[in-house]
């Protein structure tokens, strides 16, 4: 297993271990996430790179294309390397013009998890992250149903980790008494700092919490105060806010997604880029 990525890695459970450097694939599809890629040769030569740069962490979803995403991951690396962890989420679906209507029901779920065992060739998956909230921010209510169901699955063998996404305190609070819980998946980086206080707590437990959207999003990341230190360091504001994200706490885990080999291997050597503390403090001011 690679030590040599920024960061190093991160022990979820006594067997997942995962780069702290991942791979988010939801830019693999098509235009706004749905349909076939543009390129589908390019896709698998970054899904390839992702491999041969020593990433062992995939974050993905069959309601990425739908299913195109999964498809392509299995046609790149299949048969898996032995260090490499997939990992998926479930919770929502594509509809027949690209929208993402919520799919929680106990069918919905168990129909989510075959298709994503089927789509990517395998028995069992490593993680899979509940999708509770909304496209950026939880919402209240109960998951206890939702999460049962994958934990059921997850006794019958199909399922070796559970992780939630779009959370808040108190719905990882009642997962945690039906299933242990490896990870958290919610939208945060340096501009979008509402989860600060749960992050902290997360790293005190021991569990992964993993920013979507690092970069900003579908709109990179706008702030005076990220070019100027970038500026500064020579370095661009996409980089500073990875190596930011990398220092920020070390239970923090990145998934910065790209369909370009060589913005792979820009985003993850930008990870590795050295902040001075000054640089840091100054970065620390931004967002809330």
């Amino acid at each position: 297993m690679s030590t040599t990525l920024p960061g190093g890695e991160y022990k979820l459970a006594e067997d997942l271990i995962l780069t702290r450097v991942g791979y988010g694939a939801m830019q693999l599809a098509g235009p706004h996430v749905f349909g076939p890629p543009k390129d589908h040769d390019g896709a698998l030569a970054v899904l390839r790179e992702v491999v041969e740069l020593g990433v062992t962490h995939i974050d993905t979803s069959d309601f990425y294309g739908p299913h195109v995403t999964n498809q392509l991951i299995k046609e790149a690396l299949h048969p898996y390397p032995a260090q490499l962890r997939i990992v998926t989420k479930v919770g929502a679906r594509r509809d027949e013009v690209g929208n993402w209507p919520k799919a929680l029901s106990p069918d919905d779920l168990r129909q989510a998890i075959h298709d994503n065992l089927n789509n990517l060739g395998v028995s069992a998956i490593d993680v899979v992250n509940l999708r509770v909230g909304d496209f950026s921010a939880p919402a209240a209510g109960s998951i206890e149903e939702p999460f049962t169901v994958l934990a059921e699955m997850q006794r019958d063998g199909l399922i070796k980790h559970l992780g939630l996404s779009t959370v808040n305190a108190e719905q990882i609070a009642e997962a945690q008494s039906i299933a242990p819980v490896v990870c958290v998946q919610n939208f945060y980086n340096i501009a979008n700092r509402q989860d600060d206080a749960l992050i902290d707590s997360l790293a005190e437990q021991g569990i992964a919490y993993v920013p979507y959207f690092p970069l900003g999003g579908f709109s990179p990341l706008q702030s005076d105060t990220l070019s100027q230190v970038a500026a500064r360091l020579n370095a661009t504001p996409m980089a500073v806010a990875l190596a930011w994200l990398l220092h920020r706490a070390p239970n923090i885990l990145l998934i910065p997604g790209t369909s370009s080999v060589a913005h792979l291997r820009e985003n993850v050597a930008g990870a590795g880029l050295e902040l001075p503390e000054d640089a840091i403090e100054e970065l620390n001011g931004i967002g809330g």
